[in-house]
């Protein structure tokens, strides 16, 4: 019989679905025999049925009339092999997911089969069958709308398929029910496809179907997400400690392949609220408080010693910041912000656990659990103390200093203070986390303004928007505020809304906390959070990229500068821009000077443009990275130029944002170039004028040797080559020139070598005094090509190594006339670069410029010039 199904037919024709219909009805074994003809049936009807939903309509009623559907099923029933099985589900996958009629897709879903085949016991430990069950899951869900969710459901009323209209109680759901058994499989691509068939379930919007979803059981499927993302969270937790301890070169490619995962889990969790089911919300805001932020999260954000392990921290801060910003429900942000308020002590209590670790069993793990609480409180004792100035235009203190963090013991410090802590105490990574939390918050827009304000962290410009609202409807308290020195929301404002999230989550979750009676200024919370950014901007010990999120946060909290800085905080963020201008200006003599002025340009527009972004210049998963690495052991010496290249960009990078905070707290207004000189070279009768050596000397050019020395140098073993040495520098640039004598030119010759002046660190060799040694960098920093750079932090081709040439001379004062002049010329090409970078070195000139409309001249007692000088 199933012979003469492969006689010559049109393949695209009614009669050949007649005939495959008719040979797969008088099927009764499926066997080894005949499973072949049965499987290429199967697929043919598949392609059949498509090309007639498209060009022929009768394709389908012939399909329909013929209950082809129900020899499908009965084929599935007298399977013996696999091979059945797989192509059926293939072969249905494949209708439903082409099918585009209406009526087709209508038929499909409304009568018994698909549930039979939905709940039909299959042999999932085929890894393949598994695939194709829930392909066929993912096409079914695909085709769900308010009309066709209800022909997959049956209700309490006699069991009877309900109607789109229908209120009655779904009693089965076997397409969500059997999904969701496969939600937390191992298979990445399993669980993706679940979600995709929960997501179309939610995103339908029937009451029923909702109803049956949020009702027990199947609410515990929501707790089971949370517990899942949980393990995830603990898994990275595990994976940044293993980092920390031992480092490996695909650590940060396994991290972030981990916070991929862990970031699309949120977004899935955000993707499932965004259907608009409020019990479905309120489940997950549940689970994710209850099983991840009191028991765990927050417990973590302990002050830790500077030398114990950190992971719990920054993990806890990262994940902390990615709930923030891709969950939005305005409940979860609240309460987060409430228990902010709480020491780590009250939510231990409620959900056990240690007072200066994590949860054992429930939590994150380390080694530094077992820190002392004893030593940390003798270390932390100090307190942080805010000093609130009289007014808004005072530049004293408060005659009495408020200090927060009193009692010495980081278990009965608020959560707020303790990110404050770790932001003027604490490790880079510490204060890159501490600053992605408020950054985070800032810009969640499900948080009540007035908790942010009870934070500290409400921008002023939106203080003042709102103060004006309630001056204009009347409102006495925003008027009195608003033309008061206290521009701040008042006591009884910030305690509002925080108050109805104090008192959820002492009845819904257990955790009590009384705020204090008596509270201080409404203004401390600000200046607390000033006065750590301040401090921050005087560590020598946190990263330049970490200062730029300070920066930022500063930016964005302050626009009105003048009148929130008082002395203190002046004197102190002088001190520190001074200090920072003194290391510049030992850079001028260090390996790379000629890039100096380059690379500070370039770093003042970054930094100008980061500053005034509406984002923070990182992302809050660069907390779970440590800082890169400058070199490594094997690769680059100690001492090479590419270190020093490393240190002189981040010294650029600290002090054009110390410069830029200089200006900002001063009320000027930021140019779009940093204030330096025009070049200009003074010297006419330089060497490089004299050799006809302007620009870059390239290979092959001709110039004069009338101050070249003669030497020999060997690039190869045993192969001594004769040159004549010549240095030279023109304005900030400068070069080591090797020049062959042209034999029929007589006191001229062609460049054949030519390597950077700078950096060269001349020096003549102790046993030989005819030899002349010269270090060799490269022309230009890897780290700011982008071609050769990784955005990682890693050189895509091998590191650079410093070069080495020994010269050697005719006598001794050749060596030494050669050595003087590479002397010469560095101090010219120094002299050059710090006479352009004088007007940045000082800050009042920098101030009396900014602040004045008419450009000075060099010569003038400012000794500057405009900003466009460059």
């Amino acid at each position: 019989m199933w012979f003469s199904f492969w006689r010559s037919k049109d393949r695209f024709s009614l009669d050949q679905l007649r005939y495959l219909a008719d040979q797969l009805s008088k099927v009764q074994i499926v066997n080894e025999v005949n499973k072949d003809f049965v499987i290429e049936a199967l697929r043919s009807i598949a392609e059949l049925i498509t090309y007639g939903d498209q060009h022929d309509p009768s394709f389908f009623e012939f399909f329909m009339e013929n209950q082809v559907v129900g020899d499908f099923v009965r084929v599935l029933k007298l399977s013996r092999t696999i091979s059945i099985p797989l192509q059926l589900l293939q072969t249905v996958s494949i209708m439903i997911q082409n099918l585009q009629s209406e009526h087709a897709i209508y038929y499909m879903l409304s009568n018994e089969h698909m549930n039979f085949l939905i709940t039909y016991s299959f042999d999932f430990r085929n890894e393949e069958l598994l695939s194709y069950y829930i392909s066929f899951l993912r096409a079914i869900g695909g085709k769900l709308n308010k009309n066709t969710i209800s022909l997959l459901v049956k209700t309490r009323n006699s069991g009877k398929i309900a109607s789109p209209v229908s209120q009655d109680e779904v009693v089965s759901f076997p397409l969500y029910v059997e999904a969701i058994r496969f939600a937390f499989h191992e298979e990445n691509m399993i669980r993706a496809a679940v979600r995709a068939v929960t997501l179309n379930v939610y995103h339908v919007g029937d009451h029923s179907v909702n109803r049956y979803i949020t009702s027990a059981p199947h609410t515990d499927y929501f707790s089971n997400l949370v517990s899942f993302f949980k393990k995830q969270c603990m898994d990275l937790n595990k994976l940044i400690s293993d980092t920390q301890k031992n480092p490996g070169p695909d650590s940060k490619a396994t991290i972030t392949a981990a916070v991929d995962e862990i970031e699309d889990n949120l977004y899935y969790f955000s993707d499932v609220i965004s259907a608009g089911i409020p019990d479905v919300e309120r489940l997950i805001t549940d689970s994710i408080l209850t099983l991840l932020i009191f028991p765990v999260l927050l417990p973590s954000l302990r002050i830790v010693a500077a030398n114990d392990i950190q992971s719990d921290v920054v993990t806890s801060l990262y994940l902390l910041c990615c709930i923030l910003r891709i969950v939005k429900i305005k409940d979860l942000a609240n309460t987060i912000v409430a228990a902010l308020y709480y020491p780590i002590e009250s939510l231990t209590k409620c959900f056990g656990g240690q007072v200066n670790g994590m949860i054992p069993d429930n939590g994150f793990t380390s080694e530094g659990d077992g820190i002392d609480n004893d030593n940390l409180a003798k270390n932390n004792n100090k307190g942080l103390v805010v000093n609130i100035p009289c007014s808004p235009n005072s530049s004293g203190f408060h005659p009495q200093s408020i200090t927060m963090l009193n009692n010495g013991s980081s278990s009965n410090v608020a959560l707020r203070e303790v990110l404050l802590e770790y932001v003027t105490d604490g490790a880079d990574l510490q204060v890159l986390g501490s600053l992605s939390v408020l950054a985070t918050l800032l810009q969640t827009k499900e948080l009540d303004e007035s908790m942010l304000d009870g934070l500290g962290i409400l921008p002023q410009r939106k203080q003042q928007k709102k103060l004006l609202l309630q001056a204009l409807v009347g409102e006495a308290s925003g008027e009195e505020q608003l033309f008061s020195s206290e521009t701040s929301l008042t006591r009884d404002g910030i305690a509002c809304e925080l108050d109805v999230y104090l008192e959820k989550i002492k009845e819904l979750y257990g955790v009590s906390f009384q705020l204090p009676n008596v509270m201080p200024s409404p203004r401390v919370p600000r200046f607390q959070v000033l006065d750590a950014l301040v401090s921050l901007f005087c560590r020598s010990n946190i990263s330049a990229e970490t200062l730029w999120d300070g920066g930022w946060l500063l930016r964005q909290l302050f626009p009105y500068s003048e009148s929130k800085f008082n002395n203190h905080h002046l004197k102190l963020l002088k001190i520190s821009y001074e200090n920072s201008a003194c290391a510049l200006e030992k850079e001028v003599k260090g390996f790379w000077p000629d890039l100096l002025i380059t690379v500070l340009c370039d770093e003042w527009r970054k930094c100008k443009r980061a500053m005034e972004s509406s984002y923070p210049p990182k992302e809050p998963k660069c907390v779970l990275f440590p800082p890169r690495m400058l070199f490594s052991e094997e690769d680059i010496p100690e001492g090479s130029s590419f270190t020093a290249g490393e240190r002189m960009h981040e010294l650029v990078k600290v002090f054009v944002l110390l410069h830029q905070l200089q200006m900002f707290t001063h009320g000027r207004t930021l140019p779009e170039q940093p204030l330096i000189y025009r070049p200009y070279d003074h010297r006419m009768d330089s060497r490089a004028q004299t050799s006809g050596l302007m620009s870059v000397p390239k290979p092959g050019t001709e110039m004069n040797l009338v101050n070249a020395v003669p030497c020999r140098i060997a690039f190869e073993r045993g192969k001594e080559r004769h040159f004549c040495f010549l240095a030279i520098s023109v304005g900030t640039s400068g070069w080591l020139v090797l020049a062959e004598e042209l034999p029929l030119k007589k006191s001229y010759g062609i460049v054949r070598v030519a390597a950077p002046l700078s950096g060269c660190n001349p020096r003549i060799d102790d046993k030989h005094p005819k030899w002349l040694h010269l270090r060799i960098r490269p022309s230009a920093l890897p780290f700011l090509d982008p071609v050769k750079y990784s955005p990682h932090g890693k050189l895509k081709t091998k590191a650079f190594v410093d070069g080495r040439w020994i010269l050697a001379f005719r006598d001794e004062e050749s060596c030494k006339a050669a050595f003087l002049m590479i002397l010469e010329e560095i101090n010219y090409l120094c002299d050059e670069v710090h006479r352009r970078i004088k007007p940045l070195l000082k800050l009042e000139t920098v101030l009396d410029i900014s602040s004045s409309s008419a450009p000075v001249s060099e010569d003038s007692s400012s000794h500057t010039s405009p900003p466009n000088s460059l």
